[in-house]
Formats: C-alpha cells, sequence, structure tokens
C-alpha cells in the first residue's frame, strides 16, 4: 500500500514536472513561469486556467524540489527527445518504464519529506509541554524580593572555598533561620568545611543555605559602576532581581548593554543577589588572603576597600572532592557526563561559552535516593558578549582566552593571532566535559599533570587517549573519545552527545529495531514523555526524571537523527 501511495503520489508529481519543463515555452515564458502550452495564459494569474476549455496544468512543484530542477530539466528534455512523440500521440513502452521509475523515485522522496515533517511537528509539540515543566524551583530569596541587597542581612559562617580571584563563606539570613531550621537533611556528601578542609556536612544543611562569593578587587576601583564593569562577566547566571539593590528597576543590563543575562537552566548556578560592599574581615582572611585585603585591614594589603559579593545556592561539594571519596557506577557516572552536555549546550543555545570548565567549578548535590547532580558555576572567565557570540576575534596576543588552559580546546590552543583570526568557541566546553568524563568514570585526567600520561590539546593526538575501563558502556566509550576530536567538523556537538547518551541510556530498545523509522522513533518519544510525566508528579527530585524532562525540553528532530546515526555508525563499527 504504501509503494502504491508512492507511486500514485510521484506520478502526479511526475505529470507536473513534464508539463512544466517538456512545454513548448510561449514568447513570454522565463524560468519557473510556463508559457500558454502549460496552462498559463498570458494575462492570467498564476494558479487560474487561462479559460474553459484550457488543459489543467496539473500539481505544482514544491518548493523543496527546486534543488533538483537542473537534473529535472535534463532527464525532462532526454524524455522529451527520446519518448515522447507528440505526433504519435505518446510514448514508447520503455519510455513508460522510465516515467513510472520516476514518479516511484518522487513518491519515495514525498513519502520520506513527509514522514520527516510528521517528526518534526511531533517534537516541536513535545518540546511545548515540556519547556514548561522545566522551570526551575524558586530560590529561598525570591520570596523575599526586596530583601537581601546588603551584607548586613547576612549571618557569614565558616570558608568554603577560596579560588585565584574570589573567597567563598557559608550565610544565612536571620529571618530564615527559624523556618530552614524545620527542613532535616536527607543525605551526607563530603562537604568543604572550615578553611577549605574537608568534612562530613549534611546535603541542604539548613544552618547555611547560602553561599556568598566575595571578589577579590585589586584593579577595579572603590565605584559601584568600575565594580560592575570590570567584574561584569560573574553577574551573568545573575537573575533578573539579583541586581535591583544596586540599579532599582532598570537594570544593570538594560543599561550597559553588551552583557549577556543567561537564561535559569538546572545544571547552571543561579546568582539570586549581587551588590558591593565594604570588604569585611571574614573568618581566615589574615591567613587565606591578606594580599588582597584593603590597607585598612592588613597594612602590606593591596585591594580597594569596597567589592563585589555575589549570593548563591550553598552547594555542600565540589565535583573534585565528591569523586575522591565516591566512585559512581558506569551508569551513574554516564549520567553525571550527560548533566554537563546538558549544561554546556543551554549555554551554547544562549551564545556563552564557559571556558573555565574544571571539577573544581562544578558543584555537586544528592538526591533523595544519593544520586548526583551537577551544576556549573564561576562563570567569571566566561565569554558573553552580544557583539561577537561564540566567534572571538583573536587579534593579537592579549586576547582573554579564558581560563583553565589545561582544558583548552585545540582550536584555542592552536590559534595564532592574526588581523581576520577568529576563535570558534562552539564546541570548545563540549571538548572539556570529554576531558573531565575521565575523572568522573574514575581516570587521571590525561591532560593533567606530567609524565608519559600527560597530553597538551595543543599537540596531542587521538590515538594516544587512554581507553575507558571495559565496564564502561560502549556508547560512552565512543563518545568520550568524538569529543575529544582534534577537528571541530568531526566533534559531535554538546546537543548531539546529550541526544547520544540520553538514547544509550533510556533508547536501547528502539534502537535494537534493525530498520529504525522515524515513525518508530516518534512512538518511542511519546511513550517517554507520557512516562516522564507521570514519574514527574510523583518524584520531581529523582534525577533520572529530571534528565528526561531535560531531553524532551531540548528535543530537535534533526539533533536526534544525527545522534541515532552516531549509535548506529558506532555499533556496526566498533
Amino acid at each position: 500500500m504504501a509503494v502504491r501511495q508512492a507511486l500514485g503520489r510521484g506520478l502526479q508529481l511526475g505529470r507536473s514536472l513534464l508539463l512544466r519543463f517538456t512545454a513548448k515555452p510561449g514568447p513570454a515564458c522565463s524560468w519557473g513561469r510556463p508559457g500558454p502550452a502549460a496552462g498559463w495564459g498570458r494575462g492570467e494569474r498564476r494558479g487560474r486556467a487561462a479559460g474553459p476549455g484550457a488543459e489543467p496544468r496539473g500539481l505544482g512543484l514544491p518548493d523543496r524540489y527546486r534543488f533538483f530542477r537542473q537534473s529535472v530539466v535534463g532527464l525532462a528534455a532526454r524524455l522529451q527527445r527520446q519518448f515522447v512523440v507528440r505526433a504519435r500521440g505518446g510514448a514508447g513502452p520503455y519510455g513508460r518504464a522510465v516515467f513510472l521509475a520516476f514518479g516511484l523515485g518522487l513518491g519515495l522522496i514525498e513519502e520520506k519529506q513527509a514522514e520527516g515533517r510528521r517528526a518534526a511537528l511531533a517534537c516541536q509539540e513535545i518540546q511545548a509541554i515540556f519547556t514548561q515543566k522545566n522551570k526551575p524551583v524558586p530560590d529561598a530569596l525570591d520570596m523575599r524580593r526586596w530583601q537581601g541587597f546588603r551584607l548586613e542581612d547576612y549571618l557569614i559562617g565558616q570558608s568554603i572555598g577560596k579560588g585565584c580571584s574570589a573567597a567563598v563563606y557559608e550565610a544565612t539570613m536571620p529571618t530564615l533561620s527559624q523556618h530552614l531550621e524545620k527542613a532535616e537533611p536527607t543525605s551526607a556528601l563530603p562537604g568543604r568545611g572550615p578553611q577549605g578542609e574537608e568534612g562530613e556536612q549534611a546535603l541542604g544543611a539548613p544552618a547555611f543555605p547560602f553561599a556568598i562569593k566575595m571578589m577579590w578587587n585589586i584593579s577595579a576601583g572603590s565605584s559601584s559602576e568600575a565594580i560592575f564593569r570590570k567584574m561584569s562577566q560573574e553577574l551573568v547566571p545573575a537573575s533578573r532581581v539579583a541586581l535591583t539593590g544596586e540599579y532599582g528597576a532598570v537594570t544593570y543590563r538594560k543599561s550597559k548593554g553588551g552583557l549577556k543575562q543567561l537564561a535559569p537552566h538546572p545544571n547552571i548556578i543561579r546568582v539570586v543577589r549581587a551588590f558591593t560592599s565594604s570588604v569585611p574581615l571574614l573568618p581566615g582572611a589574615l591567613t587565606d588572603y591578606p594580599d588582597v585585603l584593603p590597607p585598612c585591614l592588613h597594612p602590606e594589603g593591596l585591594g580597594h576597600g569596597r567589592t563585589l559579593f555575589l549570593v548563591m545556592k550553598n552547594y555542600p561539594c565540589t565535583l573534585r572532592q565528591y569523586l575522591r571519596v565516591n566512585t559512581p557506577s558506569p551508569r551513574l557516572a554516564t549520567m553525571m557526563t550527560l548533566q554537563l552536555l546538558e549544561g554546556v549546550d543551554h549555554l551554547v543555545q544562549q551564545r556563552i561559552a564557559h571556558r573555565d570548565l574544571k571539577s573544581d567549578n562544578i558543584l555537586v548535590e544528592l538526591d533523595a535516593d544519593g544520586c548526583p547532580w551537577l551544576v556549573i558555576s564561576d562563570f567569571g572567565c566566561c565569554l558573553a558578549d552580544e557583539r561577537v557570540g561564540l566567534q572571538l576575534p583573536f587579534t593579537s596576543w592579549y586576547v582573554d582566552l579564558g581560563g583553565n588552559g589545561c582544558l583548552r580546546a585545540p582550536e584555542v590552543s592552536t590559534a595564532c593571532p592574526g588581523p581576520r583570526a577568529v576563535i570558534d568557541y562552539s564546541k570548545a566546553d563540549a571538548w572539556a566535559v570529554g576531558a573531565i568524563a575521565y575523572e568522573i568514570f574514575g581516570l587521571a585526567n590525561p591532560f593533567y599533570g606530567q609524565g608519559r600520561a600527560h597530553l597538551e590539546s595543543r599537540s596531542y593526538q587521538e590515538a594516544q587517549l587512554p581507553a575507558l575501563p571495559e565496564s564502561v558502556p560502549l556508547d560512552t566509550r565512543q563518545l568520550v573519545r568524538a569529543l575529544l576530536q582534534r577537528e571541530t567538523s568531526k566533534r559531535p556537538s554538546a546537543r548531539v552527545a546529550a541526544n547520544v547518551l540520553h538514547l544509550s541510556l533510556w533508547g536501547e530498545h528502539i534502537l535494537a529495531l534493525k530498520n529504525l523509522k522515524l515513525d518508530k522513533m516518534i512512538s518511542w518519544l511519546l511513550h517517554q514523555s507520557a512516562a516522564a510525566l507521570l514519574a514527574n508528579r510523583l518524584e520531581k527530585s529523582c534525577v533520572e526524571t529530571k534528565l528526561k524532562v531535560l531531553f524532551l525540553a531540548n528535543l530537535e528532530c534533526d539533533a536526534l537523527c544525527q545522534a541515532a546515526l552516531l549509535l548506529y555508525s558506532w555499533r556496526v563499527t566498533p
């Protein structure tokens, strides 16, 4: 029945083509505008018959077949010369056979196009449903819209981390303490203890639900205007109301321009408050970072008296700390890698590059079952310029290429400056995820350290990459190697890579089919959608459920087909 329908449709299209291309053109005929012999009179408007006795012009050529025009012109000319004998009233047997074959081919193309349209429409409808379900959970400060814009509003605890440009402290608001103390911790993680030492910290510890990041201000001056301008990259993941305390109803982004605002995502940190204040003498300051303190607090300090403070959710530990005491199973490690790809894909869609991905900048919390949920943080080195997007002009060596030189993608580390040189960051963060995946799967990152096992992104070859353990699924092993391809054209995008892991984790049944068609894929997606909607109502904190919702909220037919083709090629030729 499908072949008959395809043949019928193809014959209609073939007749339309032959009417258009084999008819003798009139004086006013031009390309795509047949003369009177095709059924259009000189004074007639397209789509109307020339008169009561005019021959119907048949079906018009759809726009999607325009790329066949040159080949169709040649075929129609040959058919006209060899098989269409107007004087004898028709074509010979061989001509009819060619015409049937031609019609069948067009019909099969039409059927494939119709299947693609159905799949694309179904993906759009599923995506629209789950985009609404994927909204982030409101932060604790969201309910207090006009509070938390002063350092005095917070009770600051011990240090929980220190980097090259800031110190992070646990914090709470006294007005929230009584409400949050009623919450009970669900599980424990290797937390960041006082002065950065490791210790046991309960997940979602109610005593200090916030983390305050105090930036070190050495060169930005003491005015709020200068501080916000100098440290603007830190404000990329800030919420809509985060800057309200400093700039009122008119946000800093609207007033300054050029600074992107990152839409919320479950795998990316949110800055809920951002404000400037005088630098206080916090616990451990004189020991951990005396040189960046202002002279009023430390005589030899080089810092200014005022700086930027960022308020975020307090996560129990970093990915590096989590992996020191935990060895996730291959399936769990695959889901952790998938979360990083989802976060990176969101950045790419927003035309932002993180440029400093590493296990120290990835935060972790656990769900009720003990599964880790990963969150990308620290945007101080990000590329988020409205004017350039992900294409950074590299005119001189003074251009900032981002932090963490060990995990710079090859296209970044090997770039040479020039008047027209441009660095494409669209797949650079995905490459970094491939390198971090070694740590998640229990191996040393091959781009860290020294010795024979150490690789440099500017000079390594794919054959030098260490093999992941055999316990890791084949699809995941192949994907990690694909993410670390030197050539960006061979490297999958973060979206395609995420789809590969989604299909590998939950689509084994559909991938096992020998003849995988789009209609069957859509049936599987509808089944996954129904299951995800039900599970989301019952267990919203489950990591697997949240990942499925993310997958369906970012569903794109083309990217899904690319992922399926990659999986098929790896399984046929491992």
